[in-house]
């Protein structure tokens, strides 16, 4: 039978490891542990977060793409534990998110990237998003759409109407491939020039629509296709 916690010695317990030495010395598998509290009754909560973490390559990233039945399909993660882990990842997320929005302006592709990355770059649908912009300066970053480009159709109007809304004079556009294929579909071509040639009439400035899958992004801008 297992040790429980409770009975290791003080060093090896992440709560107590926390208080006595900061957050910083803890591993992922202890911070996981510290979130589900309790393992089952063949592994501690520390070996059921390695082996969380191991079947997901130690990667955060990968780990932010299971929902709550994912989770759960693990023995000694109920549905309390799963939403803390769930709750965890998307605190994170909003953390990269605010500190990309703390940016202010959006001179490059890249630039553009780091802001849309928080929230696409480890979903595992694909979502679309919007940046208004007021002469490089960023107004407001929001989630339109759920679903691919060529499944949904998008709500231009919708889109053009938040633009107006926020006295716009540019935006960015972008959406996921969960995938990890970069290149544009060609529903993706077809959307892109149809919302250019709608925002043109309203003076808007399409500058560019990215494609992300990971840590990696294809911009329209960059590759001449605006």
């Amino acid at each position: 039978m297992k040790k429980t916690i409770r009975y290791w010695a003080k060093d090896d317990r992440p709560r107590e490891k926390l208080v006595e030495k900061g957050v910083d010395v803890l591993s992922n598998a202890e911070l996981m542990a510290i979130l589900i509290g309790s393992g089952n009754r063949e592994e501690s909560a520390v070996d059921l977060a390695k082996r969380i973490l191991n079947n997901h390559q130690n990667n955060w990233e990968q780990l932010a793409k299971l929902d709550l039945k994912d989770l759960m399909q693990y023995k000694g993660i109920g549905q309390a534990k799963a939403i803390s882990i769930v709750a965890a990842l998307e605190i994170g997320r909003r953390r990269n998110a605010a500190k990309a929005l703390a940016q202010k302006t959006i001179k490059s592709s890249e630039e553009a990237y780091k802001l849309f990355a928080p929230q696409l770059a480890d979903k595992n649908r694909e979502e679309f998003w919007l940046v208004a912009l007021r002469k490089n300066t960023i107004i407001s970053l929001e989630h339109l759409q759920k679903g691919g480009l060529d499944s949904a159709l998008i709500d231009i109007r919708l889109l053009l109407k938040r633009l107006l809304e926020k006295n716009a004079t540019g935006f960015i556009i972008a959406h996921n491939h969960p995938s990890g294929n970069l290149l544009p579909s060609p529903a993706d071509k077809q959307i892109t020039q149809k919302i250019k040639n709608a925002a043109s009439l309203l003076d808007l400035q399409l500058l560019d629509h990215l494609i992300i899958a990971g840590k990696n992004y294809y911009s329209f801008a960059d590759q001449q296709l605006l």
